[in-house]
């Protein structure tokens, strides 16, 4: 996983930050409170498209 890129959009006291892996186009999103910080929405994101990336690994 060299690249990830992030999405985010608001909707009121909440955040989609969708993380997508371009190699393999692959997306994993998250929904968060709008009072995190930018890296720790990142991080949410990142763990679950590690963790959708490994289980169709294991498909």
């Amino acid at each position: 996983m060299a690249e990830v890129l992030f999405e985010y959009i608001r909707n009121g006291n909440y955040v989609k930050v969708t993380a997508i892996e371009p190699e393999t186009k692959t997306e994993a999103s998250v929904v968060v409170p709008i009072g995190m910080t930018e890296e720790q929405m990142q991080i949410q994101a990142l763990n679950k498209l590690r963790y959708v990336l490994k289980k169709l690994e294991e498909e």
